[in-house]
């Protein structure tokens, strides 16, 4: 089946993706830190019972990490379908089978959901993450309080549990020093603004800070709103640079050295496909958009080793990531 970033999106030329976010607990399960392994192993059995029982039982595969490899766990939080956190726990998930959706059992929380929509489509993201939260719900004494709303492991989280954020290419605000200036503005309006790949390439993650006190159409409106501001602001900066020779030879500099390296590893990867992807927005070349995404999502080095079936080294994923990116791009 094709995967959810196959599929492009509204305003992809600046926006990789959508997801949402929703937290959840069991009113009569303690949380991770009090938790026996029993009484951990009872409530994920419990828990994907619900989703088994209801109409969406055929869209979930369930991942036992504890029987895959290590490189594969991390392939798996490499693509955020899982934390960082919860690969080392080798912990229990749901999954759909287009990587859209999944769900983390007995993490942090006892239930994450996550959903992911290609482009700004937070309200598409949300309506297939409110009709998985609503199997549980509906089956299960889930933690509510009138007053604080859904009750999470951390107070951040306590409200709707809701977090909402879009994935935002931005190199012509990043080249023209607009993105600190950004991030001050956002925050102010009780968002974040944050490197997605580790301050490599000019990927940003915008997300709401704030889920109480706050209805869930609200955070998604604002985000909205916010994101299509700066998509605007973006636009109006390539413009410039689509008539910057500098500029142009810097993108086709990096589509070269994209199609001719032997080796890369992933953070020089990142830079040159963050140049490459601004070239194709701006008609410098005719490759698919949906190519240059499908590489974003799958050559971080867990994700590579694991495709490739090796526990090996991360020279020799810099080795297959050069490969596959000389195969892809024409």
């Amino acid at each position: 089946m094709a995967k959810w970033y196959n599929g492009g999106g509204a305003d992809n030329d600046v926006v990789l993706f959508s997801k949402v976010r929703l937290a959840r607990n069991l009113n009569d399960t303690p949380f991770k830190n009090r938790m026996s392994r029993e009484i951990k192993k009872n409530t994920v059995k419990k828990l994907y019972a619900s989703v088994k029982n209801s109409d969406m039982a055929g869209d979930f595969n369930i991942i036992d990490l504890s029987s895959l490899s290590p490189v594969k766990a991390v392939s798996y939080a490499e693509k955020q379908l899982i934390s960082a956190e919860f690969a080392k726990e080798k912990g229990t998930f749901l999954l759909s089978s287009d990587e859209s959706a999944s769900v983390m059992l007995c993490g942090e929380d006892h239930i994450r959901i996550n959903v992911f929509s290609g482009g700004l489509s937070t309200e598409q993201a949300y309506s297939i993450a409110d009709k998985i939260d609503n199997v549980f719900i509906h089956n299960l004494p889930i933690a509510f309080d009138e007053r604080l709303g859904f009750l999470t492991a951390s107070p951040i989280n306590l409200g709707t549990g809701l977090k909402v954020s879009v994935a935002l290419h931005l190199p012509a605000i990043q080249a023209n020093g607009g993105i600190s200036r950004l991030a001050s503005m956002v925050g102010k309006l009780g968002l974040s603004l944050r490197s997605l790949y580790s301050e490599k390439g000019a990927f940003y993650l915008l997300s709401n800070q704030i889920s109480m006190g706050i209805t869930e159409k609200a955070a998604i409106d604002n985000i909205n709103a916010v994101a299509s501001q700066i998509i605007r602001q973006e636009r109006n900066l390539r413009d410039v640079i689509k008539n910057s020779e500098s500029w142009e030879d810097k993108l086709y500099r990096s589509m070269g050295t994209l199609k001719m390296a032997r080796r890369l590893d992933f953070g020089e990867f990142i830079e040159l496909i963050s140049d490459v992807r601004l070239g194709i927005s701006l008609g410098f070349f005719e490759e698919d958009m949906f190519n240059a995404d499908y590489l974003i999502h799958n050559l971080a080095d867990g994700t590579v080793l694991s495709d490739n079936e090796s526990e090996d080294t991360p020279e020799l994923s810099s080795k297959i990531r050069a490969e596959v990116i000389r195969n892809k791009l024409k």
